[in-house]
């Protein structure tokens, strides 16, 4: 038996993203260490607005633990 290892940034990739200033999908994410969440990893996620090709880029917050 063997199991899928997904890394954040794998699952991150292909997923919508919602804000009130732009939404698309996340084509890239990298992590990133320039922003800081308490208890979160950030993300850096590039996003492909909808019906364009322009690229915005946004941090996303991901909880770790409990």
């Amino acid at each position: 038996m063997s199991a899928n290892v997904y890394s954040v940034e794998n699952l991150l990739v292909g997923k919508m993203y919602y804000s009130r200033s732009v939404s698309g999908e996340i084509i890239d994410a990298e992590k990133s260490n320039s922003v800081w969440y308490a208890d979160c990893d950030t993300y850096r996620v590039q996003v492909r607005a909808q019906n364009t090709f322009r690229d915005t880029y946004r941090y996303v917050a991901v909880k770790v633990g409990d």
